[in-house]
């Protein structure tokens, strides 16, 4: 499984690839796995410090995972100034963990401030692509991210998540077409596809992906329009 085969996951991409939501559902699926682990969760969004849902942080709490958020985070202080709780992961080989890096490219350059620590650590990073979000929305456009995000953070992207999403619109064949689309970007790139996420009321048919495990996840974010 690929939530279980690194003791760091990191996690980055463009705006709206629901980088969080991921985040979030593969700490719980580690918990699953892992009852008696440590586990930690790191928001490295210093670009925008705002935890986006104080929902997850309950969730979180209750199933014994350690939630780092930004100092500010859910203040109006827009400072981008790194948790020093996040270096747990480094220091502690105790825990296994997940980076959410916010902030597309400029959140990104985090990861090259603390390059050695993640060179001697069992990392992988992993780019989220929606398909249906702008800057992604086509073989070339997911080929251009990759690379605008390996620049920025110092680092080659070890596999993409499939995230093609519409939200409480998304059916199994708009998930299906984003695969499809990521598969083409990684005749570009050599980025492999890892996983494809869906909501667990989209119902898939059978041998619906033909690359890539199936990573069901349950909605804890909850945006606001």
């Amino acid at each position: 499984m690929f939530y279980l085969d690194h003791r760091l996951t990191i996690i980055i991409g463009a705006y709206g690839s629901g980088k969080s939501e991921i985040a979030v559902n593969m700490s719980l699926a580690q918990r699953k796995a892992l009852p008696d682990k440590k586990l930690l969760i790191a928001d490295m969004d210093i670009v925008n410090p705002f935890y986006r849902s104080s929902d997850c942080a309950q969730v979180l709490e209750k199933e014994n995972i350690r939630l780092i958020t930004p100092m500010y985070a859910g203040s109006n202080v827009d400072a981008p100034v790194l948790p020093p709780d996040m270096y747990v992961i480094f220091d502690d080989e105790s825990y296994q963990g997940i980076f959410d890096i916010g902030g597309e490219d400029m959140g990104a350059t985090v990861l090259g401030s603390i390059r050695q620590r993640i060179e001697n650590t069992d990392a992988v990073i992993y780019m989220a692509v929606n398909c249906l979000r702008p800057f992604t929305s086509d073989p070339e456009q997911i080929a251009e991210m990759t690379s605008i995000l390996e620049a920025a953070s110092g680092f080659k992207i070890n596999g993409y998540i499939n995230n093609t999403n519409l939200l409480e619109e998304t059916t199994a064949q708009i998930a299906i077409d984003g695969a499809a689309m990521i598969l083409k970007a990684s005749e570009i790139t050599g980025v492999p596809l890892v996983a494809n996420c869906v909501m667990e009321d989209v119902k898939l048919p059978e041998g619906a992906f033909s690359c890539g495990e199936v990573f069901e996840m349950k909605r804890n974010i909850h945006y606001a329009y």
